[in-house]
This record gives C-alpha cells, structure tokens and sequence, in this order.
C-alpha cells in the first residue's frame, strides 16, 4: 500500500467525525486527545464551518504535524501564514483557513480541548515573528 493511501485508512479504536466536510479520527492519550484531521481539497473555515459554528472565526488553537498538503491561514489583522507538508503548525485562534492545491491537508493535531493553548502554553495572540507570509 503506498503511503498516501495507509495516512488515510481506518484507524482501529478511533472515534470518527465528519464536520463541514473534515473529516476527524481522534483518541484520547491521558489528558490529550490526539486527532487525525483531513481537510478536503475545496475547504475554507470561513465557508465550510462559519455557519456550523457560528463565530466570526476560527477560535481553536492546532498544534501537531501537517503530513500532507498545504494550509493558508490568515489572522483577522491581516497577518497570514502558509504551511506546507511535512511540518510543525501552531495556529492560535482568532483566524480564517483554507486548503491551497488539489490534494487533502492531513494533519496529526494534539489538543487539550478547552485547555489547549494553556496546556501548551501558547500566547493569546498569534505570534508574528516567524511566520510565513
């Protein structure tokens, strides 16, 4: 099997959901939850979840591993950053994203639910330094 392929197969034990078209395989690792997160080719937060979720937007922080594809993130002051596969994402809330090209983003995401960016001890805001704009 190639790889693409096993990334994206079943995961024995895993509680699965699909929100806005994403698609989540996660279980819980102690007090974290780890999360296989697939974002189809055409998803924009702002479009795909905005509605479902009802903020202006996103207000989750993701940390983990993008393995596949590529994600545009943009803060609402403008500030704006491109990740591309393999690499480490923090993202902190208060942003809109999106899938750039053709292919899923598949990211391997680590979360404390309500407690993330404490846990984790992440600013409030989002760091500009650093960012790729």
């Amino acid at each position: 099997m190639n790889p693409a392929d096993l990334l994206m197969a079943p995961m024995a034990g895993a509680e699965h959901r699909e929100v806005g078209g994403v698609k989540l395989d996660f279980m819980r690792a102690g007090a974290a939850r780890v999360k296989r997160v697939v974002y189809p080719p055409d998803f924009r937060w702002s479009r795909n979840m905005k509605p479902i979720v009802g903020t202006e937007l996103c207000q989750h922080a993701h940390v983990g591993f993008l393995a596949q594809g590529q994600l545009r993130i943009e803060y609402a002051d403008g500030a704006a950053e491109t990740f591309t596969a393999p690499q480490v994402v923090v993202i902190t809330p208060g942003h809109d994203g999106w899938v750039l090209g053709n292919e899923p983003a598949v990211m391997i995401e680590f979360d404390f639910e309500g407690e993330t960016m404490q846990r984790l001890g992440l600013e409030n805001l989002h760091q500009q330094s650093g960012s790729n704009q």
